[in-house]
């Protein structure tokens, strides 16, 4: 029983360590960072720009690990206050929502193709035909 204890313990401690996200642009992007706030605003349509460069947000699929940990932790809504806030803003026809991708290897050929794409990735599946802006 205390070695299984452990042993789930040493499993959600990993799980936890190894879920930081990286968001990032093409790496011929002239975004260069970008801080919680202006991701907020990009993400939630009242801004459609980074630092006074154009940007067009990139989400992962929904109830992805990526998206959920993205939500709670930049946006500071769970999945379906996110859900009910873009449903709103859809219905009302005063938004549209971030496209959405698959995964992470979408999300990066998404953003590595357009100089304007922000995206947010698990920080391990960065490379080199991106940049990264900010971790969380």
């Amino acid at each position: 029983m205390n070695k299984t204890f452990i042993l789930l313990v040493l499993l959600a401690l990993s799980f936890s360590a190894s879920a930081e996200i990286a968001v990032i642009v093409s790496s011929a992007s002239p975004i260069s960072s970008a801080d919680a706030k202006e991701l907020e605003r990009l993400y939630l349509g009242k801004s459609k720009k980074i630092g006074g460069s154009n940007a067009v947000p990139v989400n992962q699929k929904a109830g992805s690990s990526a998206a959920s940990h993205f939500n709670q932790t930049v946006l500071g809504k769970s999945d379906s206050q996110v859900k009910a806030y873009w449903s709103k803003l859809v219905f009302t026809g005063k938004g549209t929502p971030p496209k959405e991708m698959p995964d992470d290897a979408a999300v990066i050929a998404e953003v590595s193709a357009s100089d304007s794409s922000v995206g947010y990735v698990d920080a391990g599946a960065v490379n080199d035909s991106v940049k990264v802006i900010a971790s969380y």
